[in-house]
């Protein structure tokens, strides 16, 4: 177990995000590569869940698009992820908001802190 750990502390890079948890509002810019070019994207949404404990912690982000519900789950660490913006604090009672998909509309609001 101490050889994991080791090689999670010495090969992980680990990059400065600002604090966010279950409720937050944020926006993760993303690098795709397409073909030999790369790009930025962006993905705005809620965060539903964080999950796991250093190297291979993920955060869930679920969005709304075109009235559909889009969910993508990123690895904290990923060497694609540019930059994570926290628009909104939401305030929430639980770390997994799951309970979000069975709403719609205004229900599926989070209030805001």
């Amino acid at each position: 177990m101490n050889a994991i750990q080791f090689v999670e502390n010495e090969l992980v890079i680990r990059k400065s995000f600002p604090d966010f948890k279950a409720g937050d509002n944020i926006t993760v810019t993303y690098k795709i590569v397409e073909g030999d070019k790369t790009r930025p994207q962006s993905f705005k949404g809620d965060v539903i869940q964080r999950r796991g404990s250093g190297a291979t912690e993920t955060f869930t982000i679920r969005k709304i698009s075109d009235g559909i519900g889009v969910e993508r789950i990123f690895p904290v660490h990923s060497p694609t992820i540019e930059t994570i913006v926290v628009n909104k604090r939401g305030k929430v009672r639980r770390a997994r908001i799951f309970y979000l998909r069975n709403l719609r509309g205004k229900a599926a609001r989070i209030a805001e802190k």
